[in-house]
């Protein structure tokens, strides 16, 4: 069944490639500049040539008819075909009966055939070739009735029967004509059947548009004849034929150059009208699916296709070309000067297929570094395919620099394979920082702010990147030539490139200032505290040799605690607003502090209204900090740990201390929800 669908996929392809290359002679084809010809010929005379208004309605009918070959349904479009080829066929045993004729007119020989060898080979031969076409047509027809398609076998009977060579030649007439009437019959009984076509083709289209709308139609026609697939193979077949037709006709090898100059040369020959550049467009865009494909393939293999993103299909690089194209009146131009626009054209399509590339290769790189993967199959095929994307951008951009002066808008074509160079540089050096880290025995404190310093410095340098083609661009526009187009690009690249990346790094900036001010705001937890505490940071999951304490009472590390506030600036486990506060406050460093109530975990029973417990006294702000007022308005701690929860029990426990105890159970369950939620997020 598998391969039944395939072959059918294949058949909806590859029947439906003529009726667009018809589309392509057609557009191709200046009725008027033939007409012109044909005057100036000695055909002029021809009454089939006076008639210059029915070509041009002939013309228009052969697109009508290009255009229903191409939206027809596959069944009947194969039956066509079938029919065309019966058609072929039937010709080709004319050609053959008439050629038979013609040599036995110019042989002499009216005696039977098998006694002269050379009269006998010839009729074997004509005969052989008449019943193949007669079974090929009655197979192709599907019909058991041999002799409708056997006519062009008359003058080879004729000649078994002794008839004389002039009338041979007219009974090779009779059956060409007698197979004229037949086509004609069949016509004829068949006339009706576009007209039924078109009325039930007509009838589900309304029931389509009444029922899904103009979109879902279009969109069952773009599935049905796989317009990408049809317009790619429709292109590399003209490719194929201009490539042919240039090495046919050559007879001396072709230099490096040569062979690079051809190949501009073939697309641009091969995107002249409407159609061929569609083609073009969707190959361009197979191309780099197949390169990305490849690019997920060779850095991870079969699990690549397992979760598949669909941010990088090759239709971005498609639509950019088919943009640039229209634009830049691409198909308008002489073959010449649209071969050099496609090189620069095709220039931006690279680029931006490096730049997807490097999409996909940033987070598994970065992956790799973190994740301690010990492959080094992995590594390898990491580094390697950064260092690539780190090469060859920076060589496409100095080789068209040697082709082509240096101006604005080169400028800007070439910045984009700057940028990636250096994305690609800041991904190796943090992938560096990451493997540093791992192969030493503790942990670098600082890496996040080494890892921020370099993503800055990239960042810098690519904000740099951009000023100096603004400033080029503007120096260009007041000494050089103005232009509408070249003013409004400048102010384009200002804005996106310019004005929103200095304000995103401007923001990230002003995001970790406050955060170190709210860290080094923050007290820092005693040994005591730490002891008293005995549990692990709720972020990173790791012993706590010191840590931070927040207004709620929660420890956690410095440095986890800082990074969870460029995100957010709340507690990570119960989610109350984190203030700067003075270092000098009811908690600072300078105090004893508390000896539980302060610390999430580690507590004893509450104490009554109003006391005070080891000395210190009971602080809260009763608004989401894990703690419960009590009547008097003093807060009792909270433990979200159950592990260091302390409880008093005696024999006889009195009602006070059950509802105490059922107290500190349901916030040790409130504790656990709150650390599962960290733990997701």
């Amino acid at each position: 069944m598998a391969v039944k669908d395939r072959v059918e996929a294949v058949l909806n392809v590859g029947l439906r490639v003529p009726s667009i290359m018809l589309l392509d002679v057609l557009y191709r084809w200046d009725v008027s500049s033939f007409f012109q010809k044909i005057q100036r010929s000695s055909l002029s005379n021809n009454p089939l040539f006076q008639y210059k208004y029915l070509a041009l309605y002939l013309h228009y009918v052969g697109y009508i008819l290009s255009l229903v070959l191409l939206t027809l349904p596959r069944q009947h479009l194969v039956k066509l075909y079938l029919y065309v080829l019966t058609a072929l066929l039937l010709f080709a045993g004319h050609q053959v009966s008439r050629d038979y004729v013609r040599s036995e007119l110019e042989s002499g020989f009216e005696g039977p055939v098998y006694l002269e060898p050379l009269s006998m080979n010839r009729f074997t031969t004509a005969l052989i070739g008449q019943l193949v076409v007669c079974t090929l047509c009655s197979c192709v027809m599907q019909t058991k009735r041999i002799w409708l398609f056997s006519a062009h076998l008359l003058p080879l009977v004729a000649r078994l029967c002794l008839v004389p060579l002039e009338t041979i030649v007219f009974i090779n007439k009779f059956s060409m004509i007698f197979t004229g009437l037949e086509v004609m019959y069949f016509l004829a009984s068949n006339l009706l059947v576009p007209y039924n076509l078109a009325k039930t083709a007509y009838r589900e289209l309304a029931q389509v548009v009444e029922v899904y709308g103009l979109l879902a139609l279009g969109m069952s026609l773009w599935n049905q004849l796989v317009l990408p697939v049809l317009f790619m193979c429709f292109w590399l077949l003209l490719f194929a034929l201009q490539i042919y037709s240039y090495f046919s006709t050559r007879d001396q090898p072709t230099s490096r150059e040569r062979l690079l100059f051809l190949f501009l040369t073939s697309i641009a020959e091969c995107c002249s009208t409407p159609y061929s550049l569609l083609g073009l467009v969707f190959t361009v865009s197979f191309i780099a699916l197949g390169v990305l494909t490849l690019c997920k393939f060779y850095l991870q293999g079969y699990r690549a296709f397992m979760n598949d993103n669909t941010m990088h299909r090759g239709m971005t690089e498609g639509i950019t070309l088919l943009i640039l194209a229209v634009q830049t009146g691409l198909i308008e131009l002489q073959v010449i000067h649209r071969a050099f626009l496609l090189s620069i054209i095709l220039f931006i399509v690279v680029a931006s297929i490096l730049q997807s590339m490097l999409e996909i290769a940033d987070p598994i790189v970065l992956a790799l570094g973190a994740s301690r993967d010990k492959s080094l199959w992995k590594h390898f095929r990491a580094v390697s395919l950064c260092l690539f994307l780190l090469i060859f951008p920076a060589y496409m951009a100095y080789m068209i620099c040697q082709f082509f002066h240096m101006d604005f808008w080169l400028l800007i074509i070439i910045s984009s394979s700057i940028l990636t160079s250096l994305q690609v540089l800041g991904t190796l050096l943090i992938y560096v920082l990451f493997m540093v880290e791992e192969f030493r025995k503790a942990p670098v404190e600082n890496m996040d702010e080494v890892i921020y310093y370099v993503n800055g410095t990239y960042r810098l340098l690519e904000f740099l990147v951009a000023v100096c083609v603004v400033c080029y661009g503007v120096s260009e526009t007041v000494f050089g030539e103005w232009s509408v187009m070249g003013s409004t690009i400048i102010l384009v690249h200002s804005y996106y490139n310019v004005w929103l990346r200095a304000q995103l790094g401007w923001q990230s900036f002003l995001l970790r200032r406050d955060a170190v001010n709210k860290i080094k705001s923050l007290p820092t937890a005693s040994n005591a505290q730490l002891e008293q505490y005995n549990d692990i940071c709720a972020i990173c999951y790791q012993d706590m040799n010191s840590a931070v304490i927040t207004p709620c009472s929660h420890f956690f590390h410095a440095g986890c605690l800082k990074k969870w506030l460029y995100v957010q600036e709340t507690c990570p486990l119960c989610h109350s607003q984190l203030k700067s506060q003075s270092p000098t406050g009811p908690a600072g460093p300078n105090q004893d502090p508390p000896a539980a109530n302060q610390s999430p975990a580690g507590q004893d029973e509450a104490p009554a209204d109003g006391e005070e417990k080891d000395g210190a006294p009971v602080v809260g702000n009763g608004e989401g900090d894990g703690r419960t007022v009590t009547p008097a308005g003093e807060a009792s701690g909270v433990s979200p740990s159950p592990l260091q929860q302390k409880t008093s029990s005696s024999p006889d426990p009195s009602p006070s201390t059950l509802v105490k105890e059922l107290n500190n159970l349901s916030k040790e369950m409130i504790t656990i929800v709150l650390q599962c939620d960290i733990t997701l997020v």
